[in-house]
């Protein structure tokens, strides 16, 4: 309904900068001049007529004007009061804007201001229960949303009687919920996560505070806690619950998730903040174990994932830094005893922090891709070496490199490895790349493809750490490799472990069968030195013979090698 023509007058007066800001001051506008148009007419008539005195006219007239002002002093007395409903619920209406007090208007009254004052009123309650719901509830779920969830968890710690309770909060996120949500529309994810709230709730108590977080986390807090095992048995339950098919939109949906837990401790009164930082730390931790796992928060994760992330933040820029050094360890033929090729293994030596182990800073590289520039640095560096040794007059010797899984699946890697070649002038005889079963298995086509297509140049290829992966004799003869080399954790225990002693039987003797050449790793002793002799393995790499060392110390090694190495084998 159109009001704008029954406003005219309304907005002809909000047109005076005296009258804009006050509608008390227009109606008593109208009313002062409603009550005085009578006694200007009276003054109007008296002046033009000559039927009165002058005497009777002027007493006429100051009855009139005194009669008139009375009258109209008790009119706008009257109508300000009248008008207070109207003022009041424009106030109230201002201070709830302002500080988010509800008003406390009359409800009693019928007439139209009445009812203004009590629909106001009623509106104003309604909309507060609305904003707080919105504020503190998830929108998809209707569960308590993080701040809620943080609120009502305060409350409870900060009571003095619960001082003496354990509080447990798991913290529960759905396992490669990125991936899974590209294939899927938004809003059938949105009904996913929806359905996943519903299964969670029927796994609470009445003393449970449920919450969703953000996109598929979820926290659970647990206020009555009998015993450890029954957080364990509680976290079986919510993996296991949420392990069922879900149907969504007529779709069977698996899920599987991960679950962090932390408990307060009475010693310490951990903020809420930290002690959902501490449940996102075991949530990480159990990530890293696989699917469907759950762990507890310990200050000794802490500490580990502390020195990831400064690892992490540190080995961003290592490379451009010249951090990052190239160590060899040489790899012996155990007949001859003479040095037939070099590890090219990366170290990187932190100004502050001094070398750091390999085993911290490859798989922090690998997770963020950094190991790509890393390796291709690597590879060309161990190319050049290799080269400049050639050309000081050492005896040409093969290079082995390590191939990542990320370098691996580059698109133009053959190109990479090829255009270093060419670039240090190393032959590509001397280069040998390792690989690993578990990642060429990703792919069997693709890497059987990249595989010739190293070996069309004349690359020497390498199965590392065979006998830990898939070990598949049905892919092992697809694969175009040269060499397998047995993974250390056999040849450690080759003397003292009956197993480990038949699976480097097994290796050698596949090795032989398939004319491929056969290098073992971790050779630290005589004794596994002289059994892998008596049965037939090609070539040896270990402390045994060297650890792995600068290329200046790998230069007089390759001098006297042939001698030294000669009467170690003997």
């Amino acid at each position: 309904m159109k009001l704008n023509h029954k406003l005219y007058l309304y907005s002809f007066l909000a047109n005076f900068a005296w009258l804009k800001k006050s509608y008390t001051a227009k109606i008593m506008l109208v009313a002062f001049l409603g009550t005085h148009v009578p006694l200007l007419t009276l003054l109007l008539s008296f002046v033009i007529s000559n039927s009165y005195s002058l005497e009777m006219a002027t007493q006429v007239m100051i009855i009139a004007l005194l009669a008139t002002l009375a009258g109209t002093a008790v009119t706008l007395y009257a109508l300000n009061h009248l008008l207070k409903p109207v003022i009041f619920t424009s106030a109230t209406l201002q201070n709830y804007l302002n500080t988010k007090t509800l008003p406390e208007l009359p409800t009693e009254y019928a007439d139209e201001a009445g009812t203004l004052m009590a629909d106001t009123s009623q509106t104003l309650y309604k909309l507060d229960e609305l904003i707080k719901y919105i504020t503190n509830y998830d929108h998809l779920t209707g569960l308590p949303n993080r701040d809620l969830f943080r609120d009502r968890l305060h409350q409870i710690l900060s009571q003095p009687e619960n001082n003496q309770h354990l509080v447990a909060i798991f913290l529960l996120s759905i396992d490669d919920f990125t991936g899974m949500s590209h294939g899927l529309e938004h809003e059938t994810t949105n009904l996913l996560v929806r359905a996943v709230a519903q299964r969670l709730s029927t796994c609470t108590t009445q003393t449970d505070i449920l919450a969703h977080l953000s996109g598929d986390e979820f926290a659970l807090a647990r206020i009555d806690i009998h015993s450890f095992e029954s957080l364990i048995k509680l976290s079986q339950v919510l993996l296991s619950t949420l392990s069922k098919p879900f149907s969504v939109e007529g779709n069977s949906i698996r899920i599987t998730a991960s679950i962090g837990i932390t408990i307060n401790n009475l010693n310490d009164r951990n903020s809420v903040d930290q002690l959902l930082q501490q449940a996102h730390i075991a949530l990480y931790q159990a990530k890293q174990q696989g699917r469907s796992q759950y762990q507890f928060y310990s200050p000794e994760i802490n500490a580990q994932l502390q020195e990831r992330l400064t690892l992490e933040n540190e080995l961003h820029g290592a490379l451009e830094r010249n951090e990052m050094v190239v160590y060899y360890q040489p790899l012996i033929d155990l007949h001859s005893g003479q040095v037939t090729a070099m590890e090219a293994l990366v170290r990187w030596q932190h100004p502050t922090l001094g070398l750091i182990s390999p085993a911290k800073f490859i798989p922090i590289a690998e997770a963020n891709g950094a190991i790509v520039p890393i390796g291709e640095w690597v590879l060309r560096t161990a190319c050049a070496q290799t080269r400049a040794w050639q050309l000081a007059g050492f005896t040409p010797i093969r290079i082995s490199v390590n191939l990542s899984s990320r370098q691996f699946e580059q698109p133009y890697l053959v190109e990479i490895v090829n255009q270093i070649l060419e670039e240090t002038g190393l032959k590509a005889s001397y280069l040998e790349l390792e690989v690993t079963e578990s990642f060429l298995m990703a792919n069997i086509e693709r890497s059987v493809k990249t595989l010739k297509e190293l070996q069309e140049l004349g690359i020497c290829l390498a199965l590392d750490d065979f006998g830990t992966g898939y070990s598949s004799l049905n892919y092992l003869k697809r694969f175009p490799v040269d060499m397998l080399k047995i993974d250390r954790s056999f040849v450690q225990d080759v003397m003292s472990n009956a197993d480990s002693a038949a699976v480097t039987d097994a290796i050698i003797a596949l090795a032989k069968s398939l004319r491929l050449k056969i290098t073992a790793e971790g050779v630290e002793t005589q004794e596994q030195l002289e059994y892998l002799q008596m049965r037939g393995c090609d070539e040896g790499q270990g402390f045994y013979f060297s650890r792995p060392v600068p290329a200046d110390i790998i230069a007089s090694m390759l001098q006297k090698s042939s001698r030294q190495i000669e009467i170690i084998a003997t």
